[in-house]
């Protein structure tokens, strides 16, 4: 990916939101479950680069606020 996705808010474009139980809660896009997959594979063989640490660091940051969003709903 391109090293302009240092920003969250770059990638709303691959937020979705689902029904799980009673509640609506946000996830990512399937696509953006598997970019983050493949990326913390990559980082655990030690193969990211400056790119993809800085695209991983955006969708890691994405992550934690969604999980606080759909607590604060589902609380």
């Amino acid at each position: 990916m391109v090293a302009s996705l240092n920003k969250p808010s770059s990638l709303i474009h691959e937020i979705q939101l689902e029904k799980v139980g009673v509640w609506n809660l946000f996830k990512f896009s399937e696509h953006l479950q598997l970019r983050m997959e493949n990326l913390l594979e990559k980082k655990k063989a030690e193969q990211l680069t400056i790119d993809e640490i800085v695209e991983l660091d955006a969708i890691g940051e994405l992550d934690r606020i969604l999980t606080r969003v759909n607590a604060l709903l589902a609380a």
